[in-house]
């Protein structure tokens, strides 16, 4: 069975901390592919800044070239609130012979317990955690993963529900961060793809 990476994300914009996280758990979990999705109207935080078109053109720009990594587009087809479960229900759907492996922030699942049907979501996928160094848990997330850790990636085998930490390259990076440089007028060089800066001062994206 292979092995399918979900990533989901604003991605407003899209930035290298992101990207070098996917490319390292693609190699280090074997993964076919990981599919990075930006989110159309996430429920647990302030609407994007950038267009669902915008964020979407973006990703696609970042990807061009690379091996493994697909932009995604299903949740921004979607008028609705961007619930993780219906996308992995689609993705099982589509593709019930692939093992489908959630890749969160560790700050994302120390709140995984107020995600809607986040039970259900623990039937449908294993839960890859990208930990920092000296990340704590909240008290919820800290009982799932003592009841489900697993080690690596061999042992996610037979029913899923598994969480994975794993400690990734840290770039400092950070969207809001971008967007405030962009705002003031400073540089965002090196820290995003050539062809997202562009992007956005051809569309004069997050401008003050």
């Amino acid at each position: 069975m292979t092995h399918l990476g979900i990533f989901g994300g604003t991605f407003d914009p899209i930035h290298y901390g992101h990207l070098r996280s996917a490319v390292e758990l693609r190699e280090a979990l074997s993964l076919e592919q990981v599919r990075m999705i930006p989110c159309h109207n996430p429920p647990h935080r302030d609407p994007p800044q950038a267009s669902s078109e915008h964020r979407l053109a973006m990703l696609q720009l970042a990807l061009q070239g690379s091996q493994g990594l697909v932009a995604d587009d299903r949740e921004l087809r979607r008028n609705r609130y961007s619930y993780t479960i219906n996308t992995l229900e689609t993705f099982r759907r589509e593709q019930p012979d692939r093992r489908l492996m959630l890749i969160v922030g560790a700050d994302a699942f120390s709140g995984f317990t107020a995600w809607h049907r986040w039970e259900d979501i623990l039937d449908l996928a294993d839960v890859v955690v990208m930990a920092r160094p000296g990340s704590v848990l909240s008290g919820d997330a800290e009982d799932i993963l003592r009841e489900r850790q697993v080690m690596n990636i061999a042992a996610c085998r037979g029913a899923v529900g598994n969480v994975l930490m794993r400690q990734l390259t840290q770039l400092d990076i950070s969207s809001t961060r971008i967007r405030g440089w962009v705002a003031s007028g400073h540089s965002v060089e090196f820290l995003l793809p050539r062809r997202v800066q562009e992007y956005i001062r051809e569309h004069r994206l997050y401008a003050g």
